[in-house]
């Protein structure tokens, strides 16, 4: 498994919150941190260079490798966040449900009620909730950053690794920023509203 998979997982869980677009940023974030991790990138100051080391050997992980900018000038790190955050959250249910990671269950005493994705109670599974509870920094950061246990932490604990210090600030810098998106977007729905219903 890998951080994004072990963010996903968590994430599911119902007693949490999280929204797509936030999710899918962290989730980017989370491949990054990994891939750096791996050798497969460095991060140098805020660019995303190619390193010398391949990818883990994970599908989506591989996916995000084959992604970077091999030239100069390369990809900032809050870039990639959004272009390979797009739609990431679908992607990785998608890849987890395929794996038997994710299982969909209605809720309701009906037959008939809404159907949810849950994590399927497996080694994998329970390795992310293990991560989970021994609030492993990086991980505890990714999740707390997308309003995981109901807050988004201010401040993180401090990284040893530059890089992951350098990918958790633009997680947050662009969490914020689709935040902001989203608050305008409901203040000039309303104005329009307004304006339609007049005095």
């Amino acid at each position: 498994m890998t951080t994004a998979k072990d963010l996903f997982i968590i994430a599911m869980d119902p007693d949490h919150s999280v929204g797509q677009g936030d999710l899918s940023l962290a989730l980017a974030g989370a491949e990054l941190i990994d891939l750096a991790g791996a050798g497969a990138v460095v991060v140098d100051g805020d660019r995303i260079v190619p390193g010398e080391s391949p990818a883990p050997d994970d599908r989506l992980l591989r996916e995000a490798a084959g992604g970077l900018v091999p030239q100069a000038p390369h990809e900032p790190v809050e870039d990639w966040l959004w272009r390979r955050g797009r739609d990431l959250a679908a992607t990785y249910q998608a890849a987890l449900e395929e794996d038997g990671e994710l299982t969909r269950k209605r809720t309701g005493r009906l037959s008939l009620g809404a159907e949810r994705v849950q994590p399927a109670d497996t080694p994998t599974g329970r390795r992310a909730a293990e991560r989970w509870a021994e609030k492993e920094p990086v991980l505890a950061a990714l999740a707390s950053a997308v309003g995981v246990d109901g807050a988004r932490l201010g401040d993180e604990p401090g990284f040893e690794d530059e890089a992951v210090t350098t990918v958790m600030a633009a997680v947050h810098d662009a969490v914020m920023e689709l935040e902001a998106v989203r608050q305008r977007r409901t203040i000039e729905n309303a104005a329009f509203a307004n304006v339609w219903r007049g005095p």
